[in-house]
């Protein structure tokens, strides 16, 4: 016999039945799809991770290496009298100045290298040429004294001459720089006049083909400050 309220009681667990698992399986969709956005989420509000800074290498001896000069050594205008003409290049071998005379009682003094024992000179020169990053051809002599020498070396910064060279008459001497900054102030050459590269450079942008040079001896001081 069909009874009513029976019929409306299973009416209505079916559909809360069926509500408990709809919601179930909407839930269950929305679980599986909630990783990737919370996923997300987190990697847009992480702060940036900065990597640690890579550690430079110290350079080496021969990458940038600077010699620092003495104060007394150092290119520099001083009081210095004298009766020879603005231009004029002057050599104080025994304090290893080079003069560049400016006139009114002044000059430009540079720390200079100059002749060892038993290779100074002395004597008034004019220069005859100019280069810059000279090749340097060993003269015979010197090879006689040190045959490990090279005969050639092209121009460069390895090259002994340095950046610029300044020929003197028809000797084998020149006003050179040198890649060995740190025997400016020394008695080392055979004979020829070093300055740093830097010196050497400056110099050579103020003399001229012609330029009278005067080479002082070891005897004689051009004791000027």
């Amino acid at each position: 016999m069909f009874n009513p309220a029976a019929f409306s009681r299973n009416c209505f667990r079916t559909a809360a039945f069926a509500a408990l698992a709809i919601g179930a399986i909407a839930l269950s969709g929305t679980a599986a799809a909630a990783p990737p956005q919370v996923q997300l989420f987190a990697l847009n509000l992480s702060p940036p991770v900065q990597s640690a800074p890579q550690a430079q290498a110290a350079p080496s001896e021969d990458e940038g290496a600077v010699t620092e000069l003495p104060a007394r050594l150092r290119r520099q205008i001083v009081s210095y009298a004298t009766r020879e003409a603005p231009g004029t290049v002057i050599i104080d071998t025994p304090n290893t100045y080079l003069y560049y005379v400016l006139g009114g009682g002044q000059a430009i003094r540079y720390g200079i290298g100059v002749g060892r024992d038993g290779f100074t000179w002395s004597g008034t020169q004019s220069i005859t040429k100019k280069a810059e990053w000279p090749d340097w051809t060993p003269p015979p002599e010197m090879i006689a004294r040190q045959p490990y020498l090279p005969r050639y070396m092209a121009g460069g910064p390895g090259n002994p001459l340095g950046a610029r060279a300044m020929y003197l008459g028809g000797t084998v001497y020149r006003i050179h720089g040198t890649n060995a900054p740190g025997t400016i102030g020394t008695h080392v050459s055979s004979g020829c006049i070093r300055l740093t590269n830097e010196d050497v450079a400056d110099l050579y942008s103020r003399v001229n083909v012609g330029t009278k040079v005067i080479v002082l001896p070891m005897d004689r001081r051009a004791d000027n400050s």
